[in-house]
């Protein structure tokens, strides 16, 4: 067997090692915290709007980034209808679990459709499809698709208006709908899937905050966050 074909080998083993222990660095046990501000507005007069989010993700409480994710989109409400679409476009900043500053980038445009129901006198149900064309720094292009559940339940009142204490939950999933990633590597179609529980306060009614747990699955890490969330209108 010549050199080169010893220095590949060693080279494979080498990659295969480092990756095994990153992904072995990752404490699950150690709760890490999103901060999230979403944000929307609709133009005067008109079926169309803007709208985004803003979070900053932590592997901990503070300090050590998992990402930060910055999102707008312009959105588009037919005449009589309660959907609302959206294109859009998200930049990815993505950190490394522990003490590496390093750092990762991806480019994001999506299209998102999101569907609002009313379950009886205080129910809110919400339904997301959101289909992702990813640009992921040292990967192939991809596409994946989410779809996204939601309920609000007020406690207080018949209704999410100013001063309302409320229920939140949501459960994401998320579809790969392409495994290769780019040289030799692959993903599952499975790719996470997010669940959430928090209380909720109506500050006014353009304003509601939201302190939540939020448990996120994927195939090689099982971790929780908390969510401190900012939902403005205007």
């Amino acid at each position: 067997m010549s050199n080169n074909i010893y220095r590949i080998l060693i080279s494979y083993f080498l990659c295969w090692v480092l990756s095994a222990n990153a992904a072995a660095q990752i404490d699950e046990d150690q709760t890490g915290a999103w901060y999230m501000y979403l944000w929307n507005t609709a133009f005067e007069d008109s079926q169309f709007g803007l709208q985004g989010d803003i979070q900053h993700r932590n592997w901990d409480l503070g300090g050590d980034l998992e990402q930060l994710l910055i999102r707008g989109g312009l959105s588009w409400s037919p005449e009589q209808s309660n959907v609302k679409y959206t294109l859009g476009y998200a930049n990815i900043t993505s950190g490394t679990f522990g003490s590496s500053s390093s750092t990762s980038n991806e480019h994001r445009a999506y299209q998102k459709a999101s569907i609002p129901q009313r379950w009886g006198k205080k129910l809110y149900i919400g339904h997301r499809l959101r289909l992702e064309q990813r640009w992921v720094e040292d990967q192939d292009y991809r596409n994946r698709f989410r779809y996204f559940l939601s309920a609000n339940y007020p406690l207080n009142k018949s209704d999410l208006s100013q001063g309302s204490v409320y229920l939140s939950f949501y459960n994401e999933l998320f579809i790969n709908l392409e495994k290769d990633i780019g040289n030799g590597r692959k993903v599952d179609n499975f790719d996470r899937n997010r669940t959430y529980l928090a209380l909720g306060y109506s500050w006014t009614n353009q304003i509601r905050l939201q302190f939540g747990y939020m448990h996120q699955k994927t195939k090689s890490v099982d971790k929780g966050q908390l969510q401190f969330n900012l939902f403005h209108s205007f």
